[in-house]
């Protein structure tokens, strides 16, 4: 096992806050960023994000043979001389120079990205190990704002003597605690630092919203609630399918249980977003990760809303909610919380996204209906009854789940209006929007 601090000494460290994605955040969420970046996990070999961070940035001669990097791409693994998926930081090297080299000229488009994504990590830990990426010094000339610097970085020439020798060496002597096992002189700077920001920053965030972050960091990954539900999912649709008497002690049970576990995963779900609503200071819609959260969310609503009069919504909730996570892990494994450009923070915006996606959890409804006709059909003869009554349920769903599609396309093209100065540019997604 590499050497890094202990849990208790790297979560102390990453406390202290750092000028990340254009905002102020504490380090712990550049940490779990950088692991899954680099590892495609948040933790590696039992090890946390934050120990994986001060380990490569303090222990850099321990860390640089750990095979920590993913590479996806075999001809840029076959270009660093790798078995398996992963590489550590020497593979990168011979030689003859950096190995990746040629394929960063390459003709071939394809290559070519693969090999600047593998680039792109093993800039990210040389910048991590020469400092430059933790800028956490903050710094107000003539009383602007305050502007963050890493201790590799040209200082301005108006800052105090001694401050600028402690944003040089002061990290050098958290590297020489850290190094010698000093816990009482690693808490001491550590301590140091972050009272440097405080009285430098101009505009710290608040205590409780750096705990909020915090918190949301730790809620960690939706993959094994999204494989949950889509299990549960599964095998209640299957029990339901070959249900006949809703009325009985099982049956009935089966749906109280249901209804409980759909409570919980709503509570999960709204306080997730609500702390990420509170961290990035906008209304978390702005992103595929943010608005397959926010459908997730909405399928569970509306399935705890149809589900007393409408039994199957239990199974198909489940399922649209544990797909809807499933796509939002895919399509961000480690979500970043930024400010947004402007033409993002438009309340119209938010209004568009929140229409079309109640639209789609009606359509997806609709969907999962016509599938279970199909196969009640194919499994039992005597299910006409209930099939009709998915015919009926589908018919009621549609009006609204068309008026809404219809309602936010119009609002999208308002948005494009305001925003880009069109309403129309027939681009893909407009064009199958007006398909739809």
């Amino acid at each position: 096992m590499p050497q890094t601090l202990s849990q208790e000494e790297a979560e102390e460290f990453c406390n202290i806050c750092v000028y990340y994605n254009d905002r102020i955040a504490p380090l712990q969420t550049l940490a779990i960023d950088l692991t899954t970046k680099l590892y495609g996990k948040s933790t590696y070999r039992g090890l946390s994000a934050e120990q994986v961070l001060t380990g490569l940035f303090f222990f850099y001669d321990d860390w640089k043979s750990e095979p920590i990097i993913k590479i996806k791409d075999g001809d840029v693994a076959l270009a660093l001389g790798i078995d398996g998926k992963y590489a550590s930081i020497l593979d990168y090297v011979d030689n003859q120079g950096y190995k990746l080299e040629k394929l960063l000229q390459s003709n071939d488009t394809s290559t070519r990205k693969n090999a600047e994504l593998a680039n792109e990590k093993f800039q990210l830990v040389r910048m991590l190990c020469m400092g430059t990426l933790l800028k956490i010094y903050p710094y107000a000339d003539n009383g602007d704002k305050a502007t963050w610097y890493s201790m590799a970085e040209p200082l301005p020439e108006s800052m105090p003597d001694d401050e600028q020798l402690f944003v040089h060496k002061g990290m050098a002597l958290v590297a020489e605690a850290a190094i010698n096992g000093d816990d009482v002189a690693l808490r001491g700077l550590i301590t140091a630092i972050g009272e440097y920001q405080r009285s430098r920053a101009t505009s710290m965030p608040r205590e409780a919203r750096l705990d909020a972050e915090r918190l949301y960091n730790s809620l960690g990954y939706n993959r094994p609630l999204a494989m949950f539900c889509l299990t549960l999912g599964i095998l209640c649709f299957i029990l339901f399918i070959n249900t006949r008497n809703f009325e009985s002690k099982a049956a009935k049970y089966a749906c109280t249980t249901l209804h409980v576990i759909l409570w919980f995963l709503l509570a999960y779900l709204s306080l997730h977003i609500a702390l990420r609503y509170y961290v990035s200071g906008h209304i978390p819609l702005s992103n595929g990760y943010e608005t397959m959260q926010f459908m997730s969310w909405l399928s569970v609503v509306l399935t705890i809303i149809m589900a007393r009069r409408f039994r199957m919504a239990l199974p198909f909730g489940l399922l649209l909610a544990g797909f809807t996570l499933l796509v939002a892990m895919l399509g961000e494994a480690s979500p970043r919380i930024t400010q947004l450009m402007p033409v993002l923070q438009s309340p119209l915006l938010s209004i568009h996204v929140m229409v079309i996606m109640l639209s789609y959890t009606l359509l997806a409804f609709i969907m999962l209906n016509g599938i279970t006709a199909l196969i009640l059909r194919l499994v039992r003869h005597d299910a006409d009854q209930e099939i009709e009554y998915l015919y009926v349920t589908s018919r009621i769903m549609l009006y609204p789940a068309v008026m809404l599609l219809a309602v936010g396309i119009f609002i999208g093209a308002i948005w494009a209006n305001v925003s880009w100065g069109r309403y129309w540019g027939w681009d893909p997604k407009e064009v199958w929007a007006l398909v739809t």
